[in-house]
This record gives structure tokens, sequence and C-alpha cells, in this order.
């Protein structure tokens, strides 16, 4: 199909991974693209839970997670209790790009979390994080080369954390500009209908300096504000490409969750086990070692807030339906009545049904927690107290994820993100 590129109907996503509204508004000030959008919508809610691979699904396929069927960053098997990473092949339904490709139109796709490993689609993909295999990330192939000699990185190496600030700002500023290399690379010809491109660099950072980004007399201020300076320029290229397109467009920028201080990190097994819901059969060989979930056990977590009743679902689980119900309930309550220094940390503890409705697909969990701005949940199996600091200072939040529509429009929760779109382009998902 041939497209009059002044006639061309197009549509940009420009995704700002963890950016907090309330954040935008007061950098707004100080820098000037992050001014052009920031405070001229509403802030969203990301999906349950709200954490970026869910979210980023619920954006790629404009659904909730009960149709998506991705819960976390994890599963486990149900015969051999492993875990593993969740990625695209976790994913139950068509995303926004089939649907697309199928009435011709044409996608390109920087950096999108839970894209890979990456799927053939009428248009050009680049994947996002959980993308560890250049050669799985890319499609169509012959991007590879062009992509390696930009050097671009797929993701920054965060493994030296909160102890080597000046390593990880580095590590971010190389991501960042790989993302604009790419950004070159892939619009400049203006042979797509919609684009998508997400800077991810926020979240690292905040995950691990967050604090830095909110107080002015943080020791780490001054390599907080260079940085939001290299990131406000980089959208702003984005922001002013958008603005030099001809024809009829449309612009919606977003996060796929807030952020909050961290006030402490929430571990739910180590609750489980505490109240005696959970037992292991031997001391975990890591944080990830769930094979040690025993026989006995009611009840076990996965991150970040999904709890699991151990039911015959799983191979050793002697919970029957009956008692699942029961159980579920008691669990539900003592979280509620769950406290750090006479602080409530539970928004919410939602069940299956209440969270998803009554036909999920995928592995939904039996309850789902949500925590109160500044409680980061947490699901390991090598832990031996429930509240604790590992490492980071920021964490996720359900409320004030930021959004701007060029053309004002409003939405409520993060899978609109992906209806925008659809609706743009008078495509309609089949029921």
């Amino acid at each position: 199909m041939l497209f009059n590129q002044t006639e061309r109907k197009r549509f940009v996503a420009l995704g700002l991974d963890g950016l907090p509204a309330s954040l935008a508004l007061k950098w707004a000030v100080k820098l000037p693209n992050l001014g052009r959008i920031a405070g001229k919508c509403e802030p969203i809610c990301a999906e349950l839970p709200e954490l970026s691979p869910v979210n980023w699904t619920s954006f790629f396929t404009a659904q909730k997670p009960e149709k998506h069927g991705l819960y976390g960053f994890t599963s486990i098997d149900p015969q051999t209790y492993t875990l593993s990473i969740n990625n695209f092949e976790q994913v139950l339904c068509p995303t926004i790009f089939d649907a697309l490709g199928e009435k011709g139109l044409i996608s390109k796709v920087i950096n999108l979390p839970n894209t890979y490993p990456a799927k053939p689609l009428r248009g050009m993909l680049i994947s996002g994080f959980v993308a560890d295999s250049f050669d799985q990330a890319v499609q169509p192939p012959f991007l590879l080369s062009p992509l390696r000699d930009t050097g671009y990185q797929l993701e920054a190496d965060t493994s030296r954390g909160i102890m080597d600030p000046d390593y990880l700002f580095d590590q971010v500023a190389k991501t960042l500009e790989g993302r604009l290399n790419a950004l070159e690379l892939l619009w400049n010809d203006l042979a797509w209908d919609l684009f998508t491109i997400v800077f991810t660099e926020t979240d690292r950072l905040f995950h691990f300096f967050y604090p830095a980004f909110e107080d002015d007399n943080h020791p780490l201020y001054h390599k907080a504000s260079e940085f939001m300076y290299k990131w406000d320029r980089a959208f702003g290229i984005v922001l002013d490409k958008f603005e030099a397109l001809p024809g009829e467009k449309k612009l919606i920028s977003f996060a796929d969750h807030g952020f909050a201080a961290l006030k402490t990190e929430v571990d739910l097994n180590t609750f489980l086990i505490q109240q005696g819901y959970l037992e292991y059969t031997q001391p975990a060989k890591d944080q990830w070692d769930s094979t040690i979930i025993a026989p006995s056990s009611k009840a076990f977590a996965l991150d970040p807030g999904r709890i699991y009743i151990h039911t015959s679902d799983f191979a050793h689980g002697q919970i029957t339906p009956a008692q699942a119900g029961i159980i579920a309930g008691e669990i539900a309550e003592k979280l509620k009545q769950l406290e750090f220094n006479g602080q409530q940390v539970m928004e919410k503890v939602l069940t299956k049904r209440e969270a998803y409705g009554d036909n999920p697909i995928g592995n939904p969990p039996d309850l789902i927690c949500t925590a109160k701005p500044g409680f980061d949940l947490k699901a390991k199996f090598d832990r031996a107290e429930i509240f604790g600091f590992h490492g980071r200072t920021g964490t996720h939040t359900v409320n004030d994820a930021f959004f701007y529509s060029s053309d004002g429009q409003q939405i409520s929760s993060m899978h609109q993100t992906g209806q925008i779109i659809l609706d743009w382009f008078n495509i309609t998902l089949p029921d």
C-alpha cells in the first residue's frame, strides 16, 4: 500500500517509564521540553500489579491484565516450582501492532518493555526490558547491523546500583543516547503510521536514587539534575519531530506507573512464614529459589504483591477449594492490619475476582496486594525479616502516572493508552 506522506494519518506514543505526574510538575519549571507537556492532562493509574511488564503490555495490547495474561515479572511452574522471567511469549492476546498491520498500517517501535523476544510485525521493532540478546531483540534482522554501528545498548547495567552512582548515571546516559540514534534511524523516512519510543532511564535511576530527584539538598542532586537536562533534551527531540510532521497527527506521552521515595521493602513470604502459612523444605539457594516451598504450605507469594493459595493446581498443593477461600480471607485480613512504625502498609488486598473479574486468563494470583506509597512489596525466598532495605531508595506507585495527550484527551488507566491508538485509526479489536 502506497501513502502520500502529507496525507498519512500518524500517531506518536512517547513512553516516559516510571515518571510521576507530581515530580514532572516540579521539574517542569526547570526543563523547557517537560514544561511543554507537564500538567496539561490529569495523571492516570497503573494496572495491577503496578509493574513495568504488566503495564507496558496493557499499552501494546489495549487490554487489562485479565485479558493479556501477564501478572508479574515471573511465573512459577506448577509442577517443578521453578521461577521463570516473563516476556513477550507469555502475552496471550494480539497486540495493537498486529491490529494495525492487518489494516496495512506500519508501526515502528523503540525500546518497548516486554516485547522480547521480538516477533515479526508490519514495521520495525527494537525490544526493551527484559531483552538480553541483541540478535533476538530486533525485527526485521537487517536492523541489527546499523544499530550496532550506532553503539545501541539494550539496557543499562544496574548491577552496581546505589554503591556506584557515577557508573549508573553513565550507563543511563549511554542508553539514552542510543535511543536517540535509533530514533534518527527509524523516524526520518516517515514510512510509518504509528511510532512508539520509550525512555526507560528515569525508572532505572529512580529505583536507586529517587530522593535525589525530589530534594535539592540531596548529595546527588547535581547528578540527578544533569541527567534530567539530558533526558529533557532527548524527548524534546521527539516533540520537535512530531510538530514538524505533515498532515493529521496525534501524540500521547505517558508513564506506566508512578514513583515514590522508599519507606521500606516488605517481604510477603517472610510475612506468610511468620503467620504460619508458608514452610520451606530447606534453606534457599538464592532469593528466587521457589523450589523450597513445602507441601505443607498453605500459601506463597510472588513479586510484587501476588499471593497464591497452595491448592491442587500445584503438584504438591494440599489445600482444597473449600479451604482456599477461607485461607485467602484470613491472609487478606492479617495483611490489612500489617503496620510499619505505626503506619498501615496496605492500601488494598483484593481477591482474584475483585481485581480481575470472573474469567481472567493465564495464572492470576488468588490475592493481589497494593501498598500505600513508599512501601515496596517483595516476595523473596531467602529473607528473614519482613521489613528492610536492600539497595534501593524508590518504589512504584499505582497512582500518579504521568499522562499527556496533544489534543487534551483524558483517560484514567494504562490499558486505555493502547485503545486511544486503535480509536485514532478506527480499528476495533475482536471480542
